[in-house]
């Protein structure tokens, strides 16, 4: 399991968000421009983006996670260049109306779960640490991991492990938690995590058996691939000419619905063969900026996490 890192301090953590300089430079090309850091976190972007911005800049940080939430009201009430929308970018378009915006000119979207998420046993992310089975980046909402376990057929959790994990013993693993919850619930990370060890027969070294299952609960229970693809459109839609969408993700199935994405958009439009069309009605409004970037030696170092991200960069062209 991958994730990216913050480097607000909170209650213990001390992280720096992956790519965090590199994001930024490409994020910000007007100083005086409107910006959304769509996965606030613990504000180390937003933090960056605001030392970049002058005296009429404007940013507004958008975080599903109430804690996150939280720290993005303490910026707030500190910067009035700050503020914030507690949901996920998916509702970009309804935050941006309650700011009376109706263009901006980037939006930066750092996928997945934060280290302070996944470093806190009680959030249940992750299975190195035990803890309630939870995983939801917004603990209002539901169901939880536990609950969804504990209802789901077998054919759906099969279903959703190999989709969003691609994990090969996705039916073995839902059938042995079917059986199991049938004995006792399934409520802690330590109980999946060895139900899911017992039930692979074949361990990839120096990876733990539940890291795919793990993973692909995480991103089914908060709906993140639907979100991505609501919030990517919704982004493109309000980018300024000039604008750039900025996105670093952690995990090909991620990286590859933003890749193609992107791509897409660049070509411009695909239209049948043998009608008569100008260069203009052929011509992209949107171009890719640079080649997709990685985290360098050093932030691996620092971040073992941070050796999956890819960053990749879209612009809206100028008029």
């Amino acid at each position: 399991m991958t994730a990216r890192r913050d480097d607000q301090a909170n209650e213990g953590y001390q992280h720096r968000s992956v790519l965090l300089d590199a994001a930024v430079d490409y994020l910000v090309t007007d100083e005086n421009g409107r910006y959304v850091d769509a996965t606030f976190g613990r504000g180390g972007h937003s933090r960056l983006i605001l030392g970049k911005l002058g005296q009429d800049g404007q940013l507004l940080g958008i975080d599903k996670d109430p804690e996150a939430i939280a720290v993005a009201g303490e910026l707030a009430s500190g910067d009035s260049r700050f503020q914030w929308y507690h949901g996920s970018f998916a509702e970009l378009d309804l935050a941006l109306e309650r700011q009376g915006w109706s263009q901006v000119d980037g939006v930066l979207m750092d996928l997945g779960v934060s280290s302070p998420q996944l470093d806190d046993a009680s959030r249940g992310f992750s299975f190195m640490r035990d803890g309630p089975l939870d995983m939801r980046m917004n603990p209002q909402q539901e169901p939880s991991a536990a609950q969804w376990l504990a209802e789901a057929d077998e054919r759906e959790i099969a279903d959703v492990i190999w989709r969003y994990g691609e994990e090969r013993f996705s039916r073995r693993i839902a059938r042995l938690v079917v059986e199991r919850r049938q004995e006792q619930p399934i409520e802690t990370t330590r109980q999946l995590a060895e139900l899911v060890a017992e039930a692979v027969p074949k361990k990839e070294k120096h990876k733990h058996p539940a890291t795919r299952a793990f993973q692909a609960i995480r991103i089914f229970i908060n709906r993140e691939l639907e979100d991505l693809e609501a919030g990517l459109a919704a982004a493109v839609d309000r980018l300024a000419p000039g604008g750039r969408l900025v996105v670093i993700s952690f995990h090909s199935l991620e990286d590859r619905l933003v890749k193609r994405f992107m791509r897409d958009l660049a070509r411009g439009p695909k239209l049948p063969k043998g009608i008569p069309v100008t260069a203009e009605q052929e011509e992209s409004g949107f171009q890719l900026i640079g080649k997709a970037s990685k985290a360098n030696e050093q932030e691996i170092t620092e971040n073992v996490r941070a050796r999956s991200a890819v960053m990749r960069v879209l612009e809206r062209k100028a008029n």
